[in-house]
């Protein structure tokens, strides 16, 4: 039997709103918003967050005594809703990207964390209604997961960035479809079995022969080649 979803307001009208108000409204959630970041939310059993994290305990102080308050954020407790005053909240954080074009979040996973085991519930309800599958984090846990989250997201932008840079006559187009592919030996097979690659080999002369045309192309990218080729010498000599 499918729950009967809560009246939510979503209150921040970045991607995160806009993509968390329509993937609920077509989950069958009644939504409001979304809203402007000094938003009340009455009318509404929940006020769900989706501001900068500076900006929680500032959003949260406008909402309406009596609505459950949650926030977005990956790095962030629960303390900022609870110290305006709020006797109980939660947290959703999707672990997934959210550009422009909005977010597919069915199938992605998400942080949780509520102050008590119905706000708890009511975070299961909301990630279970998107497709999310929820996990619980710790509060001395958030900021290493959220540093994790960008590491396998934000630089590995930053890295195909680099790679362009690099040979810019190469399509990007054309480098997707080996990225997405070591993405998904990384998945089955874990960090060491899916490392292929000249260091992998213990071709050091292709990786001095790799060095200097980083540093003729992009030669500020060099310091980079030189931290990651040293990282992934380290991965390539962990045990199989």
């Amino acid at each position: 039997m499918t729950p009967v979803l809560p009246a939510c307001a979503v209150v921040g009208h970045g991607r995160l709103g806009t993509a968390l108000a329509d993937a609920l409204r077509a989950a069958g959630a009644p939504v409001q918003g979304p809203l402007g970041r000094g938003a009340t939310a009455d009318g509404a059993d929940i006020a769900i967050l989706a501001v900068p994290d500076a900006e929680i305990a500032t959003a949260a102080a406008c909402v309406a005594e009596g609505v459950l308050v949650g926030h977005c954020s990956g790095a962030t407790t629960l303390q900022p809703l609870l110290a305006t005053g709020h006797a109980r909240a939660f947290s959703l954080h999707p672990l997934m990207t959210i550009t422009t074009r909005g977010a597919r979040f069915a199938g992605a996973h998400a942080a949780i964390a509520g102050s008590d085991a119905e706000a708890l519930e009511t975070a299961q309800t909301l990630a279970r209604a998107l497709g999310l599958t929820p996990f619980a984090v710790a509060d001395d846990d958030r900021a290493a997961y959220h540093a994790a989250a960008s590491i396998a997201s934000n630089f590995l932008i930053t890295l195909e960035w680099a790679a362009e840079r690099v040979a810019p006559g190469v399509d990007r187009r054309a480098l997707a479809p080996l990225v997405q592919a070591t993405v998904e030996n990384w998945v089955a097979e874990g960090p060491r079995a899916a490392l292929t690659g000249p260091i992998a080999r213990g071709d050091e002369a292709t990786v001095a022969r790799q060095r200097d045309a980083v540093a003729e192309r992009a030669p500020d990218l060099v310091p980079l080649f030189d931290a990651l080729a040293a990282a992934t010498r380290d991965l390539a000599a962990v045990p199989a």
